[in-house]
């Protein structure tokens, strides 16, 4: 691997065919044009790796070398840090019992009460404890909010905030519930609004009425106002404050019927791990629908494995000296979900990586975590390429990538990265024409 990757590394930047042959000399001729003359491309930045990981060569490169704005192929780098670094199951809470008391301490484990999981052996075990805990968050070392993330994005399901323990997603499921009934002929319509979980947050009813259902908070409060909307139901996911570990606590009291404490002593003797979920389990639906809070959260966990702290940056500066210091070029890496514009990847990059997680993880267990075609974010894209196409997608305003590995009609696999900045059109449309440029590359190479 080493070779080949070192082979990648001097390869020239702005466009070449290393395969001489002139099918491949024809098919980059082709591809290159439609770059130049598909008008979703024609006011856009756009930089495209293609590596034939058989022959062990690039067949195909176009600004490979540039920096682009990846949004969510930011993810593909935190994937490979969670493949490698948290093990099978996830550690999901660090815990020292005493004859009298119980200290713990948060992992930043994602899955704890989450929706997406039955069980939840993290909770079982607090439940069944008679005697007081108490919890250390004293290696909680970064912020709620990521480094160059959107400030006005914080009501959206997407911008959860990061915490050294989250609970339930770090959001809160609002349901509001109308019912109708006629009674002696006359309607009567009652609404419902409730929370999953319950809470205890300050909570008013707007004097306003909207078509829409609409919870608010300010940004640094668990204060919340409530715009009853038209709908018979409707649903909104909306991410509370956390202030640290504080918010998880104040849910907890009622879940668990206790009260934990907050200390700041260290147990002398050391922590046992309590594992939580199959790793993968959540490492699936992190590439699978691009999630943002289980990405962010997965660097938090790999900073605490290997650091004893959890600071995303100083992950990402270690990775970067150690993983990854033979990537093409150095990435300005921000944090771990793509939403921050701070991120600057190359599509070499990209490539360089995903040969890495080929080799050291395998295909068979890197197609269960990718999505493939019409699935995932790919969901209706590459219906015709479903099981072979296994790909990572990005979108921001102006920003479109598909980063992963293609098997060509040939049976040739081939690892690609697609980057699209700057553009000034729907992301659907500049998403269909790089699904075009991945087809023809199938059907002809």
């Amino acid at each position: 691997m080493s070779s080949l990757l070192k082979t990648f590394l001097y390869l020239p930047s702005v466009f070449c065919i290393v395969i001489a042959c002139s099918p491949a000399q024809k098919l980059s001729k082709q591809l290159k044009k439609q770059l130049g003359t598909d008008s979703a491309f024609i006011n856009a930045h756009i930089g495209v790796s293609v590596y034939d990981a058989g022959a062990q060569a690039a067949i195909f490169q176009y600004n490979s070398n540039k920096y682009f704005v990846p949004a969510s192929n930011t993810k593909i780098p935190t994937l490979y840090a969670g493949m490698k670094y948290l093990g099978k199951q996830l550690p999901g809470l660090l815990v020292n019992e005493q004859a009298d008391s119980v200290v713990i301490m948060p992992t930043g484990d994602p899955t704890f009460l989450h929706v997406d999981y039955r069980q939840h052996p993290v909770f079982d075990f607090l439940k069944s404890k008679n005697k007081p805990i108490a919890v250390n968050s004293s290696n909680w070392k970064t912020d709620a909010l990521g480094s160059g993330w959107t400030w006005n994005d914080y009501l959206g399901y997407y911008s959860a905030e990061r915490s050294p323990m989250p609970v339930y997603g770090n959001y809160l499921t609002w349901t509001q519930q109308r019912t109708v009934e006629t009674k002696d002929g006359v309607k009567d319509t009652a609404v419902m609004v409730f929370t999953q979980p319950e809470i205890n947050w300050p909570t008013t009813f707007s004097d306003k009425r909207s078509n829409r259902f609409d919870v608010y908070r300010p940004r640094t409060e668990n204060v919340y106002t409530i715009t009853e909307g038209k709908e018979m139901k409707a649903q909104l996911e909306v991410p509370f404050v956390t202030n640290g570990i504080q918010a998880t606590l104040e849910l907890l009291k009622d879940t668990l019927g206790k009260e934990i404490s907050i200390t700041t002593t260290k147990p002398k003797t050391p922590f046992q791990i309590i594992y939580s979920q199959p790793a993968d389990s959540m490492l699936k639906p992190l590439m699978y629908r691009s999630d943002n809070f289980f990405a962010e959260q997965t660097l938090l966990m790999v900073s605490n494995q290997l650091l004893g702290i959890m600071d995303e940056q100083l992950l990402i500066d270690s990775l970067l000296k150690t993983d990854f210091k033979n990537m093409p070029q150095r990435p300005r890496w921000a944090d771990g979900s793509g939403l921050s514009r701070y991120n600057l990847f190359t599509p070499d990059d990209f490539v360089w990586l995903l040969l890495k997680m080929k080799d050291e993880f395998g295909m068979e267990r890197l197609k269960t975590v990718f999505a493939t075609g019409n699935t995932g974010t790919l969901r209706n894209y590459y219906q015709e390429e479903a099981g072979f196409i296994y790909a990572k997608t990005g979108t921001l305003s102006g920003v479109v990538a598909l980063s992963g590995y293609l098997y060509t009609n040939q049976n040739k696999l081939l690892v690609f990265s697609f980057l699209v900045n700057n553009h000034n059109t729907s992301a659907a449309t500049v998403r269909r024409a790089v699904e075009k440029f991945i087809k023809a590359l199938r059907a002809k190479y």
